[in-house]
């Protein structure tokens, strides 16, 4: 491992020459003359001549042509010159010729566009400052500099490396050296007294959104410089790198969290540097030509996007195209997405979703649980014997057992519930807000049509059963962790069914006596089963109603306040209470003594299934005529009223 010491201490560092440290010891003076200025730039003919033909140049675009240092310095600026005379300095020091030509080259190219970048927002938004943020856009990548003149072998290992793997340039340094470019440019910077803003912009540009929004800067003008250098950075590896489709969704939030940008505005802006760095690449003796155009670039980013889309199995938001042939191969691109995607969730022979998908539907699905308070439960399941099918009958017709059983599974469960190939013969089943006897009964149900299934080979008929194992439980508000527990218990139990003698069921339950007799009560107080029990309507046509009711989720504190068993003041001392610990509302609420459990319990049906909208859809649907559901309706609150000793209203409002 290389030690940073190594480079900071280095002879082979790039230096700045007697101009360039004078005119930084001017700048710091807010006593400097123009005259002074001039005189410490007339000390090196070569900067002299390099920035009066700047101030010729199409970059600054002067009306007239300039033909004195003593008219350019008080038309560009004592701190645009100063800028330029430390670039002129570090790019004529840059090697230009060996084996390391193409990274010095790709270093400039990147830095040309973040200083234009840099400039350009400096110019909308702190127009006093586009100096200073010019000099900080071409300097915040100048740890790579250090490490090109310093380590040249290491560091060429490493620059390959990164190009192999695609990846943030600063991630792979770190794990080649343990440190990365940004650490050596902010070292370096300090070394060359540089304006600390510049030195903070270039320490922590390759940090993540998340960290940048948490520092505490020493003044405004840091955390404007820093907000600019992360826009800057993001834009550059846009233009440079082969990261153009995380770079464009980088850029999408930085520029819309900095500067409240619409997609719209940030195309103009890519537009606009992009025009910027050719007049910028003339300044150095740069060559961009390599850089596309933004159209091109666009295109490119939106092919990577598709393809992480897959990879990550996220869905990502395309840029608008600005050309109708653009706009094509986005659609192409998003079609070809959705088609990935698919690709990338479900397993290529049974068609069901593959375990990655199951662990991340697994994971959202315990953090809902959590916040609502929710069931939430697991089937196992493994053909029984399945090697000896195989091997009797070959693995072509394994193949068509695993097919028809996977096919037989998914048509057996609700829409909202997930089923995924595990491995092998195993099957795994994310059941959505179960009961304990619900989820029991699914599973035999489900290895009932397994075992009745008709398979034959050549004529003869081939038996096939499974072995289920099933846990059901409801996580504490805090236990979003429960995902390995839940999974390795219900594999605990399928093998216990296997272990008695195979095709058969065996449940486990993780719920406490306390959550199981609230759990019941919760189904005696629904309104659906309440009309059920009166043989009003059947199950058949209550589980339809369910499914077509729009039940709009409300927050169970909500809900108390509604219906008169907690006041304003009580909700208040309960969400304080809760702050210091890790129980829900409801618990806090009956340890308290401002509510007993049966008022909780009818509190969390209402909340999982609203009988003024389970009424609605029942009248939508024909089933009960309207003013014979009204009456209905009137005797379930008086009953519920008369049980809980509550007056809860009758409105269906």
């Amino acid at each position: 491992m290389i030690n940073p010491k190594k480079i900071w201490n280095s002879s082979q560092l790039p230096s700045l020459p007697t101009v360039a440290i004078k005119l930084l010891e001017l700048s710091k003076n807010e006593e400097t003359e123009i005259a002074d200025v001039v005189k410490a730039i007339q000390t090196d003919p070569a900067i002299s001549a390099k920035i009066l033909k700047a101030s010729n140049s199409s970059f600054f675009g002067l009306r007239s042509k300039v033909t004195s240092l003593d008219r350019a310095v008080p038309l560009l600026g004592t701190t645009v010159v100063t800028s330029l005379a430390l670039s002129f300095s570090l790019v004529d020091t840059s090697m230009q010729k060996g084996e390391m030509v193409e990274f010095y080259d790709a270093y400039w190219r990147q830095s040309i566009v973040q200083a234009a970048t840099a400039e350009i927002l400096a110019k909308k938004f702190f127009p006093k400052l586009q100096g200073e943020f010019f000099l900080m856009g071409l300097l915040i990548d100048l740890g790579q500099l250090a490490m090109l003149k310093t380590i040249a072998g290491d560091y060429h290992l490493t620059l390959k490396a990164n190009e192999q793997f695609n990846e943030a340039l600063h991630k792979t340094e770190m794990d080649s050296f343990g440190f990365d470019h940004a650490e050596i440019g902010g070292k370096l910077m300090e070394k060359w007294n540089l304006p600390d803003e510049v030195v903070t912009s270039s320490s922590v540009h390759h940090k993540s959104f998340e960290e940048v929004q948490e520092m505490e800067y020493d003044s405004p003008e840091m955390k404007n410089m820093v907000q600019a250098a992360m826009i800057s950075s993001a834009l550059g590896d846009y233009f440079c790198t082969n990261r153009k489709g995380e770079s464009i969704e980088l850029l999408k939030v930085l520029s819309s969290e900095y500067y409240s940008y619409s997609k719209e505005e940030l195309n103009d802006l890519i537009e606009e540097v992009r025009n910027r760095v050719d007049q910028a690449a003339e300044l150095f003796s740069v060559d961009v030509s390599e850089i596309g155009d933004p159209g091109d670039m666009m295109a490119e980013a939106n092919e990577q996007l598709a393809f992480l889309a897959m990879k990550e199995h996220v869905a990502s938001t395309q840029a608008e195209a600005r050309t109708e042939l653009i706009e094509q191969e986005k659609n192409q691109l998003e079609s070809k997405n959705n088609e990935l995607k698919q690709q990338a969730f479900r397993d290529p022979l049974t068609k069901l979703y593959n375990r990655n998908f199951f662990n991340e539907s697994l994971n959202n699905e315990l953090h809902r649980s959590c916040r609502e308070g929710t069931s939430i439960g697991i089937i196992f399941t493994d053909i029984d014997k399945f090697k000896n099918l195989n091997d009797t009958y070959g693995h072509q017709f394994g193949d068509e057992v695993l097919i028809k059983v996977s096919q037989l599974i998914q048509d057996s469960l609700r829409k909202c519930d997930v089923v995924a190939r595990f491995g092998g013969e195993e099957f795994v089943i994310l059941v959505q807000q179960p009961t304990e006897k619900g989820i029991a009964k699914v599973a035999e149900r489900l290895r009932a049509k397994i075992e009745s299934l008709e398979l034959s080979y050549e004529g003869e008929k081939v038996p096939v059963t499974s072995s289920f194992g099933a846990v059901i439980a409801i996580p504490k508000l805090d236990e979003t962790d429960l995902g390995e527990t839940l999974i390795a218990q219900a594999d605990e139990a399928m093998y216990e069914s296997k272990q008695n003698g195979r095709n058969r069921v065996y449940t486990r339950s993780l719920i406490s006596e306390k959550d199981r007799e609230i759990q019941n009560m919760m189904t005696q107080f629904r309104f659906s089963r309440w009309l059920v029990g009166r043989g009003v309507i059947d199950i058949a046509n209550a589980s339809q109603v369910l499914l077509k009711s729009n039940f709009e989720y409300l927050r169970l504190g909500n809900l108390a306040t509604a219906n008169g068993f907690l006041t304003e003041e009580q909700l208040e001392t309960i969400i304080e209470k809760q702050k210091t610990c890790s129980e829900r509302i409801g618990e806090i609420a009956v340890e308290l003594g401002y509510m007993n459990i049966q008022q909780l319990a009818l509190l969390l049906s209402q909340q999982k299934e609203s009988p003024v909208e389970f009424m609605k859809t029942v009248i939508s649907m024909g089933l009960i005529l309207p003013h014979e559901m009204a009456d209905l309706y009137k005797a379930y609150i008086e009953e519920t009223n008369s049980h809980l000793g509550v007056n809860l209203p009758v409105s269906v409002n």
